[in-house]
């Protein structure tokens, strides 16, 4: 927006609870958002991206609209559907708060780039390298301070907040935020707590401290800066504080033509982000200025045309005038960039430009076909109309991988025939059959579910009960109004008059025998090769490297990222701790039928899926009554027959 507020254009949505944005001095945009609470997330952002944590039409939470099969991070933040942003860097549970951008100062140049998010639930201080990556950016974590190298966190709401509290010091480090001083160190604020998170805070002494992280020797000098000399202004713009930086800028930006040359002095410099500050005014001194950066847009250098495309858009120039020349352009971010640019222009000119970059699209960069998607806003159908001339005129089955990808992005209603073929047709993959049944889905319109319907009805289909899923989530929101119950009925798939259900229920586990604990199995060495074949029992709840039934989480790689006391805990005493999203319910039916489980999909029918995988479909009118188990449906080791060695055992296996 303008520093008055005007012509503000939305960067991103449909956060959970972001805490903080942060801006590149190229314009680079990430953000740090908490979920609720297994998923927390460091994302690159691009401008008008959905970040995906409610619906599309904003009524419902993730848990409403869990697929099958999908993870929690990928169903938190909607990572399957179409027009939602890729997730980033999702890390687990924890409670992200401030972030930083270090671009110069006192630290060795290496940390030049370098994106600092604050985690008060893990008591760290998280730092990135972003490097370019197709049309994002490679965000490898790692941890920049911490004082909790045990992979053990308390007193946070995803390892059970006020209920698990410690007194050790180890979990007191909560960062809050982090700057870059005027004298060029890293500052980072703490609020020393035995909790995060809840709305709760336990320190009564309000005790807190303000750690500077320089070299070995560092003397904190401020620099004096004489804002009334052009000399001054420079030297401000090449601050690392960002509030100095911007005061330079403006004063700079009010001498107009006069500060061209000067300012054109710092593209020299040997400091990329320091150059690129220089970039940014330019465009916004006049025709000088802009004549400085029209020929970075030729640039061998592609963060110097993505750069100039921004500065320039910045500078209110009609993007227009190059935007042929990026549409072609080899960098997928430059791309990117364009293709969110259009947004704003009007049909006659965008849709063509919007053809052009399709082609350069293959829909396995998530990132750039969200652009691209945000480019086609308001106009899909014309967009899709124009590319089905070139790409899709022939036999539906012969769309390229491309083509499919890029109308799953569109979702147009023009598409409904052709998707239906596909989705029909037994030759194709089982994959892209499920990319047209999973593109219906979101559209709108009764025809889109009569298409998901002829699926639905083909007994020996292997999609069948992937078809009904959808029809039975849809019947509850977006196709509400298409009476799908009743055509479910009438076609023969689901009757609720007259479905037979059968009971599912877990007995709560007894008492773990006298010295059948976690200090007991920690005593003991297991044999990884023997938890190999013990591990096979958790394959009728758990899914574990592609094998196994899903029902509980998943434990691919779960192991290795906990200590072997929460590893045995879980299978000593799996009600002590649930995992979250997990929760269990219990359905008495009218006629007395308990089913235990979690409930997949809510509404006219509601979907069950109980241990072993057992998915039944309930009519809410025969439910009599409903409610949440105080313990997990997990069996404990000891009813799935496991010994304390076979528990040390299996903990090695996971462990290696």
């Amino acid at each position: 927006m303008n520093p008055d507020g005007t012509a503000g254009r939305i960067h991103g949505y449909n956060f959970r609870n972001s805490y903080e944005q942060v801006l590149s001095s190229f314009g680079d945009h990430f953000q740090n958002d908490n979920d609720d609470p297994p998923a927390c997330r460091v994302t690159h952002l691009i401008e008008g991206a959905n970040l995906g944590f409610f619906s599309k039409d904003g009524k419902r939470q993730w848990r409403a609209d869990q697929r099958p099969g999908q993870s929690i991070p990928t169903a938190e933040w909607r990572q399957d559907d179409p027009g939602v942003f890729p997730a980033g860097d999702v890390y687990g549970g924890g409670a992200p708060t401030g972030m930083t951008y270090y671009e110069n100062g006192a630290l060795p140049s290496k940390y030049n780039g370098l994106l600092l998010s604050c985690e008060t639930g893990r008591n760290t201080v998280f730092g990135y390298l972003p490097k370019p990556k197709n049309a994002s950016f490679s965000l490898d974590r790692f941890d920049f301070i911490t004082t909790n190298k045990s992979g053990e966190f308390k007193g946070s709401d995803f390892v059970g907040g006020s209920n698990n509290l410690a007194e050790e010091k180890t979990f007191f480090f909560r960062p809050s935020g982090v700057r870059v001083g005027p004298d060029g160190a890293i500052y980072v604020s703490d609020w020393y707590d035995a909790r995060t998170g809840g709305h709760t805070d336990l320190d009564e002494t309000c005790s807190g401290a303000i750690y500077r992280i320089a070299p070995k020797g560092f003397k904190s000098v401020v620099p004096s800066v004489n804002f009334s000399e052009i000399e001054g202004q420079l030297a401000a713009l090449q601050s690392p504080a960002i509030n100095t930086r911007h005061i330079g800028f403006t004063h700079l930006k009010s001498l107009g033509p006069k500060a061209v040359e000067p300012v054109a002095a710092l593209l020299k410099n040997e400091n990329p982000y320091i150059a690129a500050r220089a970039v940014w005014l330019l465009a916004q001194l006049g025709d000088a200025g802009v004549a400085k950066v029209l020929p970075l847009l030729k640039s061998a250098d592609a963060r110097q045309r993505l750069l100039a495309f921004r500065a320039l858009r910045a500078a209110n120039l009609d993007i227009m005038a190059f935007a042929n020349d990026l549409a072609n352009d080899s960098d997928p971010g430059v791309r990117a960039e364009l293709s969110v640019a259009l947004k704003y222009v009007p049909n006659a000119k965008a849709v063509p430009i919007l053809v052009t970059l399709a082609s350069r699209c293959d829909g396995k960069d998530r990132h750039l076909l969200e652009a691209w998607g945000i480019g086609c806003t308001g106009r899909e159908l014309e967009v899709w109309t124009a590319l089905n001339e070139v790409h899709g005129k022939s036999d539906p089955i012969q769309w390229t991988s491309n083509f499919a990808h890029l109308t799953w992005r569109l979702t147009p209603i023009a598409a409904v025939s052709a998707l239906t073929k596909r989705a029909t047709t037994s030759s194709l993959s089982e994959a892209d059959r499920r990319l047209a049944i999973d593109t219906l889905a979101f559209i709108p319109d009764i025809s889109a579910a009569q298409a998901v319907m002829t699926v639905a009805k083909s007994t020996a289909d292997s999609l069948k009960d992937h078809a009904i899923w959808w029809l039975i989530k849809r019947s509850t929101d977006e196709w509400s109004a298409y009476g799908l119950p009743e055509l479910l009925k009438k076609e023969g798939i689901f009757d609720p008059d007259s479905v037979n259900l059968v009971s599912v229920s877990t007995a709560e586990s007894p008492p773990n025998p006298s010295g059948f604990d976690v200090n007991a199995v920690l005593a003991l060495k297991g044999d990884p090769v023997k938890g190999a074949a013990t591990i096979q029992r958790c394959y009728m709840c758990h899914q574990i490297e592609g094998t196994g039934v899903d029902f509980g989480p998943n434990l691919t790689g779960w192991g290795k990222t906990q200590p072997p006391t929460v590893i045995a805990e879980a299978l000593l005493n799996p009600s002590k701790d649930i995992a979250h999203g997990f929760d269990g319910v219990q359905v008495t039916t009218k006629n007395g039928i308990i089913i235990q489980g979690m409930i997949l999909t809510d509404g006219e029918i509601v979907m069950i899926r109980s241990l072993g995988g057992q998915t039944q479909y309930v009519p809410k009118k025969t439910i009599a009554k409903r409610e949440k188990m105080t313990r997990s449906v997990m069996m404990s080791a000891v009813q799935l027959g496991l010994t304390i060695q076979d528990v040390a055992d299996l903990i090695a296996h996971m462990k290696k």
